[in-house]
Formats: structure tokens, C-alpha cells, sequence
């Protein structure tokens, strides 16, 4: 008998899209001063296509899911910036020359 793969143990990531009442800001204006969204439940956030509204609960979550996956990438970006540009690269040791000294092919 073969092993089933764990599918329920992950939890499923809900795209996420701006609330279209409030653009995202969780509050509307009112006559005379700002009121929650009640379109979103004054979080700013809506479910992709379906544009229903998540329980606290599910939209704390799915927000940490979002924030988790932007700062992977954020790390990944920093890790591949670390020459900046030509000149930067032309002063660095690449241990290319004569003993290991840098060689830059002039």
C-alpha cells in the first residue's frame, strides 16, 4: 500500500485583493468623519474574485502566509545584491592574478 501525501496538513493560502469599497484603507468617508468598511469588516482586504469577506481568525493568517512569502523574497533580493554594480565588482577580489591577486584584464 502506498503512503498518501499529507495535503491537510498545509494550510491553503486565499489570494487576497484590495476591498474595492475602500480601496484598501479600511475606512470610508463619512458626512462629517471616516467610518470602518463595513464592505470588509475594516480590514482593507477582500478574497480574490469572490470579494467575500474572511473571518478574523482566517485574515490574520492568510495576512502572516502574504508577510512570511514577502520577506523569503525580500531575503533572496538582499542575498543577490551584494554587488552593486560594475565598479564595485571591478575592485573586488576575484583571486584571478598571479598568487591569487586580483586580475581585472587590463
Amino acid at each position: 500500500m502506498k503512503k498518501a501525501q499529507a495535503h491537510g496538513f498545509r494550510k491553503a493560502q486565499i489570494e487576497l485583493e484590495h476591498c474595492s469599497t475602500c480601496k484598501g484603507k479600511a475606512v470610508v468617508q463619512g458626512v462629517f468623519f471616516e467610518l470602518v468598511c463595513s464592505d470588509c469588516n475594516g480590514s482593507g482586504w477582500v478574497m480574490a474574485g469572490s470579494r467575500l469577506v474572511l473571518s478574523t481568525d482566517e485574515l490574520v493568517t492568510q495576512l502572516s502566509l502574504r508577510l512570511q512569502r514577502a520577506q523569503r523574497k525580500i531575503e533572496v533580493l538582499q542575498q543577490g545584491s551584494s554587488i552593486s554594480g560594475p565598479a564595485e565588482y571591478f575592485q573586488m577580489n576575484n583571486r584571478r592574478g598571479a598568487g591569487g591577486s586580483n586580475y581585472t584584464g587590463d
